[in-house]
């Protein structure tokens, strides 16, 4: 080790010009306001022995997580389980009106970011209607019917 060395092989001015260095990326490319938020959100499933669906269509406009819905449709799928939403704006809050294949009386809890959740079963037919949602962070949760626990979950979109 030279004296120009810290422990480690590191240069004394390293430290500086990674700081220097993060400063410049968060000017030229900042991360989304409230990332963290949305990250820890979709962390923070009580029930982590979930199965997470993946985002399967969007309509044009609809771009995940760092864009917000104002209406339109999104489908998610998992293994054998389809879940379409329809979202229609409604004032400061939306609508969801949604649809599960295979139909069943399934649970579906909508969990917004520092608004909390709303749960309702769909019918028979799979159809679920949910009014007052409010804007945010968005995920869905199926908890589905039938032989054993199974929860599904959506990934995150902001409304």
């Amino acid at each position: 080790m030279t004296d120009t060395e810290a422990p480690g092989g590191a240069h004394p001015d390293d430290e500086v010009l990674l700081a220097d260095l993060g400063r410049v990326i968060d000017l030229a490319d900042p991360s989304p306001a409230g990332l963290v938020q949305r990250v820890q959100f979709a962390l923070e499933l009580e029930n982590l022995d979930v199965e997470v669906a993946r985002w399967e269509r969007a309509d044009a406009g609809l771009a995940g997580v760092r864009s917000t819905v104002d209406q339109g449709t999104i489908t998610f799928t998992v293994s054998d389980l389809t879940v379409m939403i329809n979202l229609t704006r409604t004032g400061l809050c939306h609508r969801i009106d949604g649809w599960l294949v295979p139909a069943g009386e399934h649970g579906v809890e909508v969990r917004v970011a520092e608004h909390g959740s709303t749960s309702t079963v769909a019918d028979d037919g799979g159809r679920f209607v949910l009014d007052d949602v409010p804007r945010g962070t968005t995920q869905i949760v199926i908890s589905v019917a039938g032989f054993g626990h199974r929860t599904v979950v959506t990934p995150a979109v902001v409304l």
